[in-house]
């Protein structure tokens, strides 16, 4: 005879599942925090929908204040998940909840769903720049409460990301103004006059500083636009991978583009190799990367020996073949970028003669060249 389960005894299986039906907002809020920080979007999200249950247990009613803070965090765990549609509509809401942000952050008010809605807004220009001055609104606010406040470490925190949040706000409506209002009369004055507040108040803000040298390389000032781009790299590119002050992967591909367009080849290369090493998935990093030595070995033919200038052609048509096959396992959707590489590497393959299997590392052989260069320049 089966032994019969002793009455009143729950399985272990039936305590955690009453263990995690009676997980508090907070706990479920945090949780969710931390799986979206941790690159769990799909975790992320069941969290942060119970916790959205808990604080509007009526569905029939319209969404209230108390939601708020599950609210912003499904709009952001959207965003990570790639539908922007959904996310557009959860930061929607939060801005009609809260509209002037005067909500505190800890409530799920605050700037964020504004600058959010800046850069998801269907229509883009005017509309775009009307939700980023909303949110630079409530960060000037926030940041005169924080300045007048006794000194605490806290405040020192508060006040760097706050000014650093400013700064990128209003980087923001400068890329706005150099694309999507590039027509409007005073679109050259509102950028210099973005970009120079922007630069008051965080001097030490690697956007900033790759917002002004685009400033200046559509101006066809490229020597200060050189000089902001070395700057830029100067604050973060000896600092380790994980240290908050390097700036996000997107950023830094952009940074990788202005110095291309820069002509600053050498150091587009340095950003680029470090992107790779972080995350070899990345399309768009071996695609410039590719593109990048291309231009760089065009540049020394007739200054550098026929070797180098080979070994750099290979090895842009290894990045650009990396780039290629990622393209095809993801289903990128950059058409553009497919074009292009595809486009170099039949020209480079004209060049070199057709890829042979089996052929040496070119990226280690490059990177072997340079290293002998160092040696070469140090005991010069």
């Amino acid at each position: 005879m089966a032994k019969t389960k002793p009455r009143g005894k729950k399985s272990s299986k039936s305590n955690k599942s009453e263990k995690n039906s009676k997980m508090s907002t907070e706990q479920l809020l945090a949780e969710a925090t931390a799986l979206l920080h941790t690159s769990q979007p799909e975790e992320a999200l069941v969290k942060a929908q119970r916790a959205l249950a808990q604080l509007q247990p009526d569905t029939d009613s319209p969404p209230s204040v108390a939601a708020l803070p599950a609210i912003g965090l499904l709009g952001e765990i959207n965003v990570e998940l790639g539908d922007a549609e959904t996310a557009r509509d959860y930061f929607l809401v939060a801005a009609a909840l809260d509209e002037n942000g005067h909500t505190p952050e800890s409530q799920g008010g605050g700037a964020e769903k504004f600058l959010w809605l800046a850069q998801l807004c269907d229509e883009g220009g005017a509309e775009s720049v009307g939700w980023f001055e909303k949110g630079v609104e409530v960060l000037r606010r926030e940041l005169g409460e924080w300045e007048s406040k006794p000194d605490s470490d806290q405040k020192t925190l508060a006040l760097d990301e706050k000014k650093r949040k400013l700064a990128n706000a209003l980087c923001g409506v400068v890329e706005v103004y150099m694309t999507d209002l590039s027509w409007e009369e005073d679109a050259e004055q509102r950028c210099e006059a973005l970009i120079t507040e922007a630069l008051l108040v965080h001097p030490n803000c690697p956007e900033s500083l790759q917002t002004l040298a685009s400033v200046r390389i559509s101006q066809l000032r490229h020597e200060e636009a050189r000089t902001a781009l070395k700057m830029s790299m100067d604050l973060w590119k000896d600092l380790k991978p994980e240290d908050p002050k390097v700036p996000d992967f997107p950023v830094r591909i952009s940074l990788a583009r202005l110095l291309m367009e820069a002509e600053l080849e050498d150091e587009a290369i340095e950003v680029l190799e470090r992107l790779v090493l972080e995350d070899d998935s990345s399309i768009e990093a071996w695609y410039l990367g590719g593109w990048c030595l291309h231009l760089l070995a065009e540049k020394k033919k007739g200054s550098e020996d026929e070797e180098t200038v080979k070994r750099l052609l290979k090895t842009s048509r290894d990045w650009l073949s990396n780039s290629l096959r990622l393209y095809q396992l993801v289903d990128y959707e950059d058409e553009r970028l497919r074009d292009h590489a595809m486009e170099l590497v039949e020209e480079l393959n004209k060049i070199l003669g057709p890829p042979v299997e089996g052929e040496d590392d070119v990226e280690e052989e490059w990177e072997d060249d340079e290293s002998v260069e160092d040696e070469e320049m140090e005991g010069a």
